[in-house]
């Protein structure tokens, strides 16, 4: 049997080294640094046993910006950067709920990406109480630094994400700081889906969000491992941005 239309052509994220990772799938953590969930005007845990449950949304695997070009999005006044830990898997999950302390086995690599939101839109439907897929699952709204090889970043603990732009530091956060870290986020994943190879987890972001214009300069970095670097560029298209 032949395909109706031309298959389309996975998402791929280079990898250091040799290869490219195919992207099956894209989810994404809210409110998983404490400062961060302070500064969107949520409660933010005192500790591990008050954690409740964390926040998870899914981005288009085609969202993905591998060369740093991010035209401006459509539909939106506000776009806000928020830089993240970008964790690619590279085994199926067991079926089943992962034990937290056996789930980073199935981690293949690590990188640097900006979960770009549409700011204004994201609040209009938190305002009723609506899904946030318009102001978080859009075109171009997942860039992403090559990939490295976990077992070429050692210890995430000792590691910090830093974003600037235009060389002014906007987000500098320790991973340490993470509500829930790479085990834990895997372990409460698979109690709602099943993990594979090719998924990406964007783990969230440290406190500091804010705007982007065209012809913004961006330099987001897992410090001492890995970086990206972009500019917003003008609109696509013939929308009106």
């Amino acid at each position: 049997m032949t395909d109706a239309i031309p298959a389309p052509v996975p998402s791929r994220i280079p990898v250091r080294g040799d290869g490219h990772f195919p992207v099956r799938r894209i989810y994404c953590v809210g409110r998983n640094f404490a400062d961060h969930a302070r500064e969107m005007g949520a409660a933010a845990p005192a500790s591990k046993a008050e954690r409740g449950q964390p926040v998870f949304f899914l981005k288009p695997a085609d969202a993905i910006v591998v060369d740093g070009i991010v035209p401006y999005p459509h539909g939106t006044h506000d776009l806000h950067h928020e830089i993240e830990l970008v964790v690619a898997l590279g085994r199926d999950a067991p079926a089943g709920v992962l034990d937290a302390d056996a789930a980073e086995t199935l981690v293949f690599a690590y990188g640097v990406g900006l979960d770009l939101t549409r700011r204004d839109l994201q609040a209009a439907a938190k305002a009723k109480g609506l899904p946030w897929d318009t102001g978080k699952a859009f075109d171009h709204s997942a860039p992403v630094s090559e990939l490295v090889p976990a077992h070429d970043v050692g210890a995430l603990d000792a590691l910090t994400l830093t974003l600037q732009i235009n060389g002014e530091t906007r987000q500098h956060g320790a991973l340490s700081d993470l509500i829930w870290d790479v085990g834990d986020i895997l372990h409460e994943l698979s109690k709602l889906y099943a993990l594979r190879a090719g998924d990406l987890v964007f783990m969230g972001t440290p406190a500091g969000v804010g705007p982007l214009q065209i012809g913004d300069a961006f330099v987001a970095r897992l410090d001492g491992i890995v970086e990206l670097r972009g500019e917003i560029a003008v609109p696509t298209g013939t929308g009106v941005a």
